[in-house]
């Protein structure tokens, strides 16, 4: 490496905040996992550039190199400041005496501080609203908004992401990982297939080895069909799942009959880790395998909360909204 590339390299580190050093040069994607593990990103810029510096020169990278990373810290750059200066400016044009904070987080989230005032008053910033963005994503997280103001946030986010609408996802919950994850596929997911060898049960007790054998192969199916229906692993900590039925009543009521509105009611399932209950449940036999779609469709669709309507006079010929 010559002395272009490498006082390149050099500036080009002093100019990246140490908090986004790391997942910038990961996607760069000249670096393998080994060398990245070689690095030691609490250290100073100066140490930083000199072993950054030294695996250059084992690689032999040119004046390209080093402008391909920077292109890639500009390019995000922009992105960020982009939509900071359109999500505040759209905002404030729809409502006046707003405050708004924004901040990029180390996991590449933008987190966003709204206190919320009218024409007559001042932000109120002992109830705010957070929001979180993940750039290039189509998901946004909201906290702590209430109908007022939810038609607002969402114009300036619509205005500020360059989407056509926000679509509410029917999926809440106390822990933000938990909801991320689920919504962005960030857990281990198991898939059917054709010729599978069952998953291993895991913390199996020894039983009698004539019982085991009987019903190891209906355990270990059950375990698989569980896995493909909520996931494998550590899974996202959701609290709880809804359903809110709408039927029409069926006997020999007649004043419950001939009442034009549907009968209403709502199940919910609540856990410390809704998911992880309801794969226990069917692994173990006390649920019914394969999975019913109504609960499958919790990891599946990303959401928590459903409506279900019953649209026939039988009473199977019921449909799931989305």
């Amino acid at each position: 490496m010559g002395d272009t590339p490498r006082r390149l390299l050099q500036r080009l580190i002093r100019r990246i905040p140490a908090q986004e050093l790391k997942p910038t040069l990961e996607k760069w994607g000249r670096l393998s996992q080994a060398q990245l593990q070689t690095i030691d990103f609490t250290q100073s810029k100066w140490a930083l550039t000199g072993k950054l510096g030294t695996i250059c020169e084992e690689r032999n990278w040119a004046v390209k190199h080093i402008t391909e990373l920077e292109l890639i810290y500009n390019a995000h750059t922009v992105e960020l400041l982009q939509f900071k200066e359109q999500f505040k400016s759209n905002l404030s044009e729809l409502i006046r005496n707003v405050s708004v904070k924004i901040k990029k987080h180390t996991d590449e989230a933008v987190w966003i501080r709204i206190a919320w005032g009218d024409g007559l008053s001042q932000p109120n910033h002992f109830k705010p609203t957070y929001v979180v963005h993940y750039l290039q994503t189509p998901y946004v997280f909201v906290t702590s908004l209430n109908s007022k103001q939810k038609p607002l946030l969402s114009q300036a986010l619509v205005l500020a992401t360059s989407y056509h609408a926000i679509k509410d996802a029917n999926l809440s919950g106390r822990k933000f990982t938990a909801i991320r994850d689920l919504l962005m596929r960030q857990y281990e997911q198991v898939f059917p297939r054709k010729f599978h060898s069952p998953l291993k049960e895991r913390n199996q007790i020894v039983t009698d080895p004539h019982i085991e054998r009987e019903q190891a192969e209906s355990s270990a199916n059950r375990l698989q069909m569980a896995c493909e229906a909520f996931g494998g692993g550590k899974l996202p900590q959701l609290q709880s799942a809804v359903y809110k039925l709408e039927t029409k009543f069926r006997g020999h009521n007649k004043s419950m009959t001939q009442r034009e509105e549907p009968i209403r009611c709502v199940v919910k399932f609540a856990s410390t880790n809704i998911l992880e209950s309801l794969r226990n449940c069917a692994s173990s036999g006390i649920a019914s395998t394969p999975v019913t779609p109504l609960l499958s469709s919790i990891p599946l669709k990303g959401r928590n909360y459903f409506v279900i309507t019953d649209n026939g006079p039988g009473p199977s010929q019921t449909r799931q909204q989305n």
